[in-house]
């Protein structure tokens, strides 16, 4: 079974960057995409960002210009660039990946966390 590890998440002022990462253990679909989501406290888990297996990006509104998705196939790696980041950006951030129906189909990681104050 595929499990997702994120890390790189902290406390930065707005304006700042921090660049999350995502390790995958186990095999991932070829023809998956790759997506970035976030949970702030009482709110539902929102979309960011996906990348699929052919390099096609989308991104979230909020955050479309500011966050950039990467991703390393080999590696099973994710990354998420996030710049000029807002108090609004703050929260718990996962990655997974997504079918061709849009669905999720691993158990989503620990997510990390990303707190953007003054």
């Amino acid at each position: 079974q595929v499990q997702f590890v994120e890390s790189g998440g902290g406390l930065v002022q707005p304006g700042g960057s921090l660049r999350l990462s995502c390790a995958a253990s186990g095999s991932i679909g070829s023809s998956y995409s790759m997506g970035w989501y976030r949970q702030a406290p009482g709110k539902q888990r929102d979309f960011v960002a996906r990348k699929s297996s052919i390099g096609r990006t989308y991104y979230a509104d909020s955050v479309r210009g500011r966050f950039t998705i990467s991703r390393d196939n080999t590696k099973n790696t994710v990354v998420l660039q996030m710049n000029s980041l807002q108090p609004e950006d703050t929260a718990v951030y996962y990655c997974n990946a997504i079918d061709s129906y849009g669905r999720n189909p691993y158990n989503w990681g620990q997510g990390t966390q990303v707190t953007v104050s003054s």
